[in-house]
């Protein structure tokens, strides 16, 4: 198996769980009565969280490939 996607599973398995977390708290919001405005925030705050959280993903990604995988060591 190859060093980098060794490094590439921790990365993908915690940006799923996050995603899927904020996927069940949208169901949950849909699920329910709640007023719009509670609505709109309860599935706007999550998804925002998911596309930062996808953003990092791919950055992560491409630190691995480059082989920074200790992004202190520059400091």
């Amino acid at each position: 198996m190859n060093n980098h996607f060794k490094k590439l599973i921790a990365p993908f398995v915690v940006a799923a769980v996050i995603t899927g977390y904020y996927v069940f708290f949208i169901w949950l919001i849909i699920k329910f009565p709640l007023p719009l405005g509670v609505r709109i925030a309860g599935i706007g705050i999550p998804v925002i969280f998911t596309g930062v959280v996808i953003y990092v993903l791919i950055e992560r990604i491409q630190e691995i490939r480059k082989g920074e995988e200790d992004d202190l060591s520059q400091y």
